[in-house]
């Protein structure tokens, strides 16, 4: 119906659904459009993809927040997709084309919406969360992850081997290792599972009781002990009467208690009960002991302990106050530290440079060190903004870094004293925070050069929680080499991106902010040219670092901006950090961010809500990172009602809160 002219549309009522709507697919306006996309800060969001008909026109309505009823042609929604005025994703409908008549007809229908009907439309984002609510619930059972498990066997047992670094690798969903939608049981980690349960058990009790889990001395009475107490905590809740009995025959079936008692431990850690833990009850009676292991996995990234287990036993985790008390005290325990370092980890991938690679003769002291350094220095600067109490959004401001000597020759300054000590980059160096550090630099760049679409890229999805869509198929994406009679810059190479319609939207998301990073090369050290080196063919084979070679200087643009944030142009990552840091879309990416590894799950519209309050709670501390922690723990097991009612924050946050008004 779309084809028909804009005279006939107008003459008749629209339906969004058949006309408007391909067009707007067609156009891939949704790719950007959504939640995570490069324009989900802006007031327009497209339905699921398999929305029924009556969301699909709720959507279309909806559109009206985008239409001047009293000059219908200076409509956002006309003069955006068209390019009739700047727009991020550029002219994704031609003016005076067929489509563009049927945008006409579809913002003129909208300007004579009125009564319930506009009442509806102006409130459709609002139902649209409370419609997709129920839907969206946590995963009741959520499997251990690989550093859970070596966690929670290190606290039931006292073992120390990491058994789970023998299992197969876990796949990044969501941006993260513990996403309940990828925790599938293969069959070899089932097999892994066994093998570790055989040698963890048969560890325990070898040489006897040696780590103290038989609670008294053998007898019948003892083996009901046993296999109640070790099971409540192998299974994080009590045990039913007939898993008691169950475990109690398997004890007794070998006549030597510590034999038997050993066959229970192997048993019980192959359980699903063991291997999974409950993240929502199945019933009121479940609930605390549910609420115990949802804090101690969330917090501490493995079982809970002797007094949270005591606090779900009397009920104490049924109040508030009784779940903010234990949340405070387990941040003060030094496992909160390591639940941060897996965050941190998983957060910005440090598995890439890891398993990176550099080009030898270009930068043959990047080295296995090298890598293990920076990734120790990253872990070693956030853990201080969030044990010391800082501005978290130093994370892209800071202007020092903790340097090693392997970290001090990329970053031209003197080693320490002491490794990781705290050293303030040089003036002039335009580094600062995490975009300064030689993590995010390396990881984001190929083994002979820098990469500005990698870490435009990382920029977008890590710190802005945007999905850049993935290029069209068949599109090739090798860039045009780099020949000694045509020297160019990664810049003038990349200029196909530009040009080509298919490439352009995308790559000017990702090249316009990396192009900013220019001067830092593939491990992070300044340049102040591009310094291109050529060999003839017998050199180029030559392995020889010292082969002879021909260099070419070239100039460096670092002209960038950060296309979807105002006033965000940029030439360095000192620059890039104060754009990032005042940004109210990264700073709710950082809580979007804690909140997916916390919750195990995306978030979706229906927690927009928790969402908003507990970055409004960051926001109020003055960006401490333990309150978005605490905010968000106290707030998923009580959802409150938003900030600036009288619901008040959890304690340490609202004092702290007073004492900045």
């Amino acid at each position: 119906m779309w084809f028909l002219t804009g005279a006939a549309l107008c003459a008749q009522s629209v339906d969004f659904r058949t006309t408007l709507y391909p067009i707007l697919e067609k156009a891939n306006c949704r790719a950007c459009h959504n939640a995570e996309g490069v324009a989900s800060a802006t007031r327009l969001h497209f339905p699921e993809a398999d929305a029924d008909a009556q969301k699909v026109e709720d959507f279309g309505n909806s559109l009206v927040i985008l239409v001047d009823r009293a000059q219908p042609d200076a409509s956002l929604l006309l003069k955006k997709p068209t390019a009739r005025i700047p727009h991020t994703g550029g002219e994704r409908i031609k003016p005076g084309s067929p489509e563009d008549a049927v945008l006409k007809a579809w913002v003129a229908q909208l300007t004579q919406l009125s009564g319930p009907a506009l009442a509806k439309a102006l409130r459709y984002r609002e139902l649209e969360s409370a419609s997709t609510g129920a839907a969206l619930a946590d995963p009741e059972l959520r499997r251990l992850t690989h550093s859970q498990y070596n966690h929670t066997v290190r606290d039931l047992l006292g073992d120390q081997t990491s058994p789970a670094l023998q299992f197969p690798p876990e796949d990044f969903v969501n941006g993260f290792r513990n996403q309940s939608r990828g925790q599938s049981l293969s069959p070899l980690l089932v097999e892994g599972y066994s093998n570790a349960a055989e040698k963890l058990a048969r560890s325990a009790f070898r040489g006897g009781d040696t780590h103290g889990l038989i609670p008294c001395k053998p007898s019948v009475e003892c083996g009901k002990r046993f296999v109640r107490e070790f099971g409540q905590k192998a299974f994080r809740r009590p045990l039913a009467v007939d898993e008691q009995q169950r475990y109690q025959r398997l004890l007794s079936s070998d006549p030597e208690f510590l034999k038997g008692a050993q066959l229970v431990v192997e048993a019980m850690l192959q359980s699903p009960n063991f291997l999974f833990w409950l993240d929502t009850a199945p019933d009121t009676k479940m609930k605390a002991w549910a609420t115990a292991s949802r804090l101690s996995y969330s917090l501490w990234d493995t079982m809970p302990d002797a007094e949270l287990f005591a606090a779900a036993e009397h009920g104490e985790l049924a109040t508030r106050s009784g779940v903010e008390k234990q949340a405070r005290r387990m941040l003060a325990d030094p496992r909160a530290r390591e639940s941060l370092d897996e965050f941190v980890s998983q957060w910005l991938r440090f598995d890439r440079l890891v398993t990176a690679s550099k080009d030898r003769r270009k930068f043959p002291y990047f080295t296995r060190e090298t890598s293990n350094a920076m990734t120790t220095e990253a872990r070693t600067f956030v853990s201080d903004l969030v044990w010391n109490d800082d501005d978290f959004m130093k994370l892209f401001t800071a202007d020092y870094g903790y340097v090693s000597p392997e970290l001090a020759r990329i970053y031209g300054v003197t080693a320490p004293a002491k490794d990781f000590d705290r050293v303030p980059f040089p003036a002039g160096s335009e580094r600062a925070g995490i975009l300064g550090q030689g993590l995010f630099l390396a990881l984001t760049a190929k083994p002979e050069d820098s990469s500005p679409t990698a870490r435009g890229l990382f920029v977008r999805e890590q710190f802005l929680c945007q999905h850049v869509p993935d290029p069209p198929p068949g599109v090739n994406t090798n860039l045009p080499p780099v020949t000694e009679a045509k020297p160019q810059t990664n810049r003038d190479r990349m200029s196909e991106h530009t040009s080509n319609a298919s490439c352009a939207t995308c790559h000017k998301l990702m090249d316009g902010v990396g192009f900013g990073l220019e001067k830092f090369d593939a491990i992070g050290a300044r340049r102040e040219q591009l310094v291109l080196e050529f060999r003839d063919k017998k050199g180029e084979e030559d392995e020889n670092v010292h082969a002879p070679k021909r260099t070419v200087t070239l100039p460096l643009n670092t002209q960038a901006f950060v296309a979807g944030i105002p006033n965000s142009e940029f030439t360095s990552p000192l620059q890039l950090g104060a754009v990032l840091a005042k940004s109210a879309q990264c700073q709710e990416c950082l809580v979007r961010q804690y909140f997916r590894f916390h919750a195990g799950r995306t978030d979706t519209p229906a927690d927009r809500a928790l969402l908003r309050m507990v970055t409004e709670n960051f926001r109020d501390s003055g960006f401490r990172f333990k309150q978005l922690i605490l905010s968000l723990v106290v707030l998923r097991e009580f959802p409150g009602t938003e900030s600036g009612s009288n619901s008040p924050l959890p304690g340490e946050l609202s004092q702290h809160v007073a004492d900045h008004h």
